[in-house]
């Protein structure tokens, strides 16, 4: 039962997170944009490349949907809803968003175009910049917890979210998310004025409605997750008597309005900078938050 509220709650977000982009983008708010919008591509001909390698073109878009799927399993929205309570919770969701990676570069690849191709290369440059910053945040965030259960994280925040206790480490995983989830000024395996789509520019018809899907699931999902970590989770603020299920889902929505906002104000960053920015400041950085999450924890536990 859990897993189908889940998997319709992450349909629900998705046409959210659709919808104010749209309205971030176009400066208009339809409600109804994204049904319209599916309808058109599922009404649409999908062509197919020349000399497409068949399983990559094929896999990459529904394999971008199902990490993201995967990642939201172990995601609590309420001490009860939650698909399934992994012990190491907290790094299967790195390990599931690994494959998002390999889904963009089989769509990459998979088409035999210059500009997907071209995308393809440039995710795996931006991930080579952000992979540690996905990491090394939830290490120190299990610290706090002493635990990789995704629940337990959120208990742990009952008298003080992390986002207080770590402010650094929320702010590197915000980072690392949005380049995750190739939202501008991160979006240069797209790029549309540069490579006309990137590694979507050679989808078409129902395998673009599914790799756009895939997308916006996965932006929903790394939003429940920063709450998770650094924003309590379920648990609100005293005297406001809201249901769990509903502080959940504020919190994923303003983090979500948040990740769609802030990038639209900031030129977009090429691939190498983003690595020397990283590698240089990012990684520093974020071992300065393990030490300092290492001192919090031993000097008041």
């Amino acid at each position: 039962m859990n897993t189908l509220i889940i998997l319709v709650l992450l349909l629900l977000g998705a046409y959210f997170v659709a919808v104010l982009e749209n309205w971030i983008s176009k400066g208009r708010f339809q409600l109804g944009a994204p049904l319209f919008a599916a309808v058109a591509f599922l009404g649409r001909e999908s062509f197919i490349p020349r000399k497409p390698d068949q399983l990559f073109y094929e896999v990459g878009p529904v394999l971008l949907l199902l990490s993201a799927i995967l990642a939201a399993a172990v995601i609590p929205l309420t001490p009860d809803l939650i698909i399934t309570d992994l012990a190491t919770g907290a790094l299967f969701i790195n390990a599931a968003l690994v494959y998002v990676l390999v889904a963009l570069l089989m769509a990459g690849w998979g088409p035999d175009g210059a500009y997907s191709m071209i995308g393809g290369w440039r995710f795996l440059g931006q991930l080579i910049a952000y992979a540690m910053l996905i990491v090394m945040p939830i290490t120190a965030v299990a610290m706090r917890a002493e635990s990789l259960l995704t629940t337990q994280i959120v208990v742990s925040q009952a008298e003080l979210w992390n986002i207080v206790y770590q402010p650094l480490g929320f702010v590197l995983f915000f980072i690392a998310s949005m380049a995750l989830a190739f939202l501008p000024p991160f979006d240069m395996m797209i790029a549309k004025g540069e490579l006309a789509g990137g590694v979507e520019s050679e989808y078409s018809g129902m395998r673009l409605a599914i790799f756009r899907l895939g997308r916006l699931v996965l932006i929903i999902t790394l939003a429940a997750a920063t709450v998770v970590f650094y924003l309590g989770g379920w648990q609100g603020l005293p005297g406001i008597g809201l249901p769990p299920w509903a502080w959940s889902a504020i919190k994923i929505l303003l983090v979500t309005a948040a990740m769609l906002l802030i990038g639209r104000y900031i030129p977009r960053i090429r691939e190498a900078h983003l690595l020397s920015w990283c590698w240089i400041f990012g990684i520093p950085l974020a071992l300065l938050n393990i030490f300092i999450v290492g001192v919090l924890v031993l000097e008041f536990p």
